[in-house]
């Protein structure tokens, strides 16, 4: 990656802010669209304009790690069909960002505090517009997760959580969200690697 260098996103983005949508823009040229925070709960206009795009395009998610990323992540996965929501996840990183006097109530970084590069590899398979075939294809699925114990048992939590950790994602995500995110991040056989289990 080039100091200047820039992705080209055919689809549109959904991130929580202005200096979010800043901050990829310094990555990436694409239609960047915020929720303007828990404004998303108050707006149903911008909730209908996210669900239209959705019929047209597959949409990227892309919220912070925190409690409120992750209550904005949950309304807008209620309200666009799964098979059009791309989720792509930062990790929880300690810090404070530069414009801010102190850190967020967690202590952790949000995607205007993430370094480029790192959103740049994010955001880079998705460069190709066949990105979304790509997902569709990966066979991963809820029966791969009940077989390794990431749901359906007593300790699945706390295995989602060591999974989640290995690949930088934020703890605490559901079966279905570290589901859609893995399918997304590592191919079915990386997947099995990291579970443990022989294809």
């Amino acid at each position: 990656m080039k100091d200047n260098e820039k992705l080209i996103i055919p689809y549109p983005i959904i991130v929580e802010g202005k200096y979010d949508r800043l901050r990829l823009l310094s990555v990436c040229e694409a239609h960047i669209l915020t929720t303007d925070g828990f404004g998303i709960f108050k707006k149903n206009e911008k909730l209908a304009l996210f669900r239209r795009l959705s019929e047209q395009t597959p949409v990227i998610l892309l919220t912070d790690s925190d409690g409120a990323g992750k209550l904005i992540r949950s309304h807008l996965t209620s309200a666009i069909p799964p098979d059009r929501l791309i989720q792509l996840y930062i990790p929880k990183i300690k810090g404070k960002e530069k414009r801010k006097d102190a850190p967020s109530a967690e202590g952790t970084l949000g995607v205007e505090g993430m370094e480029r590069k790192l959103l740049f590899d994010l955001l880079a398979p998705f460069e190709s517009a066949d990105a979304q075939k790509r997902i569709q294809e990966n066979p991963l699925s809820k029966t791969d997760f009940y077989m390794d114990g990431l749901s359906g048992h007593p300790d699945s939590t706390k295995k989602r959580d060591a999974l989640a950790a290995s690949l930088s994602l934020p703890d605490g995500m559901s079966a279905n969200a570290l589901l859609s995110a893995l399918k997304i991040l590592v191919s079915y056989e990386e997947y099995c690697r990291l579970v443990g289990r022989n294809t």
